[in-house]
């Protein structure tokens, strides 16, 4: 982590939301970030591979048409913004070095089809579908498909075939992984022995597009870190009615009478902390959106007078698979469900 001196470190979090982003001033150089990039650069070389995508801060991750490079979010620089990114959005996506170089290597991926214009052959398209579609707003994934293979949470290859190629690009990518065997008898197979047919193609090639072009980089945004966590959780939260009481009732009491029950709000508030990393562990879902769905929960609890009864254990795990079975419910039944780009 870079050791440089910044005058927010020591801010509270309510004075450093006020800060533009331009300002942070921070750089890659000196960070975790520059480690896991100059591990991606030795993967890809290993690989024979000649790119090597250019990477700037911005405020998310993402890979633009048409440029062989990739942004990485400003908070992974620093160990004051992924503290703050943490008490916005409740988790720092990349923050351990595992989940860092998924995500390097699904970027890499993007910027591999882009400078050899890979998305143009016939058999690239027979296999992921034409890059020129549009990318939906919305998508649902079925999670027990065989199609597609495993990197990004939320089966992210099944929402555009940039996608579904960036992620077989990874799995192919990632050092000692006998993906073979991981894959074999599935259809996604197909696809990453054709991933490996190309890159054995291009391999000591130089690339066909070489901008090194970067968009929305740091020095450029002018909102403020409060404005650009408003933005982003105003992405993951869930709207719609109290769809949760007749599972509230199920698992706690409504009988006011014994005031020796602890309410069951305040047995939620408790254990909220472990059943939201338990769920999110379970479904990939975002601590924060499931945080969202706590705190209704909560509020129910408390506007219906339910108590706890019974072994407190019992009911932490019959509360976490109820939320669980919830959550995937919501991820592929419903209508309307946002995409979160990377």
């Amino acid at each position: 982590m870079s050791n440089r001196r910044f005058k927010w470190r020591n801010w509270s979090d309510q004075k450093l939301l006020e800060l533009p982003i331009r300002e942070l001033r921070v750089t890659v150089e000196g960070t975790m970030v520059e480690t896991c990039v100059n591990l991606l650069y030795k993967e890809m070389e290993t690989r024979g591979l000649r790119l090597r995508p250019h990477v700037w801060l911005s405020d998310d991750w993402f890979s633009p048409d048409g440029i062989p490079g990739f942004a990485v979010p400003f908070y992974l620089t620093h160990l004051r913004l992924m503290k703050l990114e943490r008490s916005q959005m409740l988790e720092v996506e990349g923050e351990k070095r595992l989940d860092c170089m998924k995500i390097l290597r699904h970027e890499a991926g993007h910027t591999i089809q882009q400078a050899y214009w890979l998305h143009r052959r016939r058999k690239w398209q027979g296999l992921f579908g034409k890059s020129s579609k549009k990318y939906p707003e919305y998508y649902r994934p079925n999670p027990i498909s065989k199609r597609f293979v495993h990197n990004l949470r939320w089966w992210y290859g099944q929402s555009h075939p940039d996608e579904d190629f960036a992620e077989t690009f990874a799995v192919w990518l990632r050092p000692r992984h006998d993906w073979r065997k991981q894959y074999s008898y599935w259809p996604a197979l197909r696809k990453l022995e054709y991933c490996e047919e190309l890159m054995e193609e291009i391999k000591d090639t130089p690339p066909l597009v070489n901008s090194r072009a970067k968009v929305d980089p740091l020095s450029r945004i002018k909102k403020t870190l409060g404005e650009h966590y408003r933005e982003r959780r105003a992405r993951y939260e869930v709207e719609g009615p109290h769809i949760w009481d007749r599972d509230l009732r199920r698992l706690f009491t409504g009988d006011s009478g014994n005031r020796n029950l602890a309410p069951a709000s305040t047995f939620l508030r408790r254990n909220r902390s472990e059943i939201r990393k338990m769920v999110s562990k379970w479904t990939g879902e975002y601590q924060y959106t499931l945080d969202t769905i706590l705190e209704d929960m909560i509020a129910r609890c408390r506007e219906m007078k339910l108590r706890a009864a019974g072994s407190s254990d019992q009911i932490r795990m019959d509360f976490a698979v109820m939320l669980t079975v919830r959550t995937m419910h919501y991820l592929y039944n419903q209508s309307h469900r946002e995409w979160i780009p990377l």
